[in-house]
């Protein structure tokens, strides 16, 4: 009988979950997988410095399974860097820490915040919401609590799904799959993709083009965005 694998504690979500070589074609590189345990082990031992006992007991994993993770994690960015590859952050075994969680082929989901993806044309609060879903250059991820505590917000780049010929806004939905998301909220979202959403549980938000993020994550959090029940066949744009 095969061994279930042990299942990390993950403290923090990557803040990116993909790199690859400037002013090369994404078509023309090779992909590396690296997986969101062997970022966390990255991050306890080559950045916080922490010896194998002491990461080890952070991830709740034995010392010899935190070192094979780490071992293949530097493995995968030292192959990325010295050849040229793109490095994709994906997948694994692993649970957060900070509450109980539902989870999937690796996905998680807190049952104490909402994660609202907002596609953006640029990486701040006050850069214009992109029409495009599937083919948006990136999303504001907000992070709200349900007790009103602080937000956060951070930046998923998606810019790989753009490049796609088709297909652009499955890939995009399994972005932000993997990255926990509660919410989207677009200008228009295609058909397939909002079938894609609906199916991952992702509430869908449309036509909220023409304003800012930051003005429309405000009228999200105040109540006056109305969920999509099905996808805007009349929008222009392609997403």
């Amino acid at each position: 009988m095969v061994r279930p694998r042990r299942c990390c504690h993950i403290s923090q979500r990557p803040n990116a979950t993909y790199f690859k070589p400037c002013g090369v074609p994404l078509r023309l590189l090779e992909e590396i997988s690296l997986s969101v345990e062997g970022v966390e082990a990255l991050r306890l031992s080559d950045l916080e410095g922490l010896n194998t006992s002491e990461a080890s007991a952070k991830v709740h994993v034995s010392r010899f399974t935190y070192a094979r993770i780490l071992s293949k994690a530097r493995k995968a960015v030292a192959e990325a860097v010295v050849t040229g590859k793109c490095l994709r952050i994906e997948g694994g075994t692993y649970s957060f820490v900070e509450t109980a969680v539902t989870a999937y082929c690796g996905c998680e989901r807190r049952s104490d915040m909402t994660l609202i993806a907002i596609s953006s044309e640029g990486p701040s609060l006050n850069d214009a919401v992109d029409p495009r879903y599937g083919r948006a250059g990136g999303f504001i991820i907000a992070a709200c609590p349900a007790d009103g505590s602080e937000m956060q917000v951070s930046y998923l780049d998606n810019g790989d799904a753009q490049l796609l010929p088709q297909g652009a806004g499955i890939a995009t939905t399994e972005h932000l799959v993997r990255a926990g998301v509660n919410v989207v909220i677009s200008g228009y979202v295609g058909p397939k993709a909002f079938e894609a959403l609906q199916a991952a549980g992702i509430a869908v938000i449309q036509n909220m083009d023409g304003i800012s993020v930051g003005e429309a994550l405000h009228r999200y959090r105040e109540g006056q965005c109305q969920e999509a029940c099905a996808p805007n066949h009349d929008a222009g744009v392609q997403g």
